[in-house]
């Protein structure tokens, strides 16, 4: 193994240039690494010199990452993690850990699987702790960045990350009791389509699942209400005579006499549901129990075989 730069390079410094090129603030790298302000200065001063770049350029809008910074702090997201491998060992005690896991899913997500994969995480693992982000359309970027351990989608991913499909989900409608289509098994197509809609805006502004399917057929609906979650679309066709299309295991956590589930037209195909991980995580034993958990809760997860 070839190691001509790593002999002028002092290791230790490679926590510090982390925590300087995510914090871009002197002050808070140093609270985050424990070192004195002064000795994360001369740290950025090392660094400076032995990359031979400034690494961080002061702009009035305060420190700002150059260009190979920028691309120093992509490859540190997957060397950091394989060094915490490498050096930490093998062994992952639930009883005993405190990492803390940071997942990123819509709402569907936590209101479905969020509930039995936590009881099974703080009854197992009581000391570590989880962060659940909101989705947004650069969420891929952030699991290859490391910003995010494991994610949730119904949308292809990139292909540089692992995925596993977790299940297929099935579409349905949920509309108030008393409207129109309520007394319905199963809506046609024509009904589907001339309906005024509570649209989940899941991907760039659509309920991408739903609209590429109707995009092939070459119709489109009216969507009357665009809301951001799953959640926020039951509680609107309450009383209105909106259908919200919702999975249907979140279909299933819903119990109100006000509403009614009518199956969603044979037309609208079921989605595949997947989480996607970096393979830097692959081998991680805190991460390999997070997925196996998951596995666990998604395989008990069925929605009501009537609908």
């Amino acid at each position: 193994m070839r190691t001509t730069q790593l002999h002028r390079v002092d290791l230790n410094l490679l926590v510090a240039l982390a925590a300087l090129l995510e914090e871009r603030h002197v002050s808070r790298a140093a609270d985050r690494i424990g070192l004195s302000q002064p000795a994360t200065s001369r740290a950025l001063q090392r660094l400076r010199h032995t990359l031979g770049d400034e690494l961080l350029v002061r702009t009035r809008e305060g420190y700002q990452l150059t260009p190979r910074a920028e691309r120093i702090q992509r490859e540190l997201a997957t060397v950091l993690p394989r060094l915490e491998i490498l050096f930490g060992g093998e062994h992952f005690d639930p009883a005993t850990a405190t990492d803390r896991f940071r997942l990123m899913a819509t709402d569907y997500m936590t209101s479905v699987l969020g509930p039995g994969l936590l009881r099974r995480m703080f009854r197992d693992a009581p000391g570590v702790a989880v962060t659940f982000d909101a989705w947004h359309d650069g969420v891929f970027s952030d699991v290859s960045h490391g910003l995010v351990d494991l994610t949730f989608a119904a949308v292809s991913v990139d292909p540089s990350l692992r995925s596993e499909l977790l299940f297929e989900e099935r579409f349905v409608c949920l509309m108030a009791a008393d409207h129109p289509l309520a007394d319905r098994d199963v809506l046609t197509l024509a009904e589907f389509v001339g309906a005024a809609h509570a649209v989940v805006t899941v991907l760039r502004g659509e309920q991408s699942a739903v609209v590429r399917r109707l995009t092939e057929m070459g119709t489109h609906r009216t969507a009357a209400l665009s809301v951001p979650y799953h959640t926020a679309a039951v509680l609107a066709v309450r009383e209105t005579r909106l259908v919200a299309t919702i999975p249907a295991r979140m279909a299933a956590t819903v119990d109100d006499p006000r509403l009614r589930v009518v199956r969603a037209p044979e037309e609208v195909e079921a989605m595949p549901y997947l989480m996607s991980w970096h393979p830097r995580l692959d081998d991680d034993p805190a991460q390999r129990w997070l997925r196996d958990l998951v596995r666990v809760v998604a395989n008990e997860s069925e929605p009501d075989p009537l609908l």
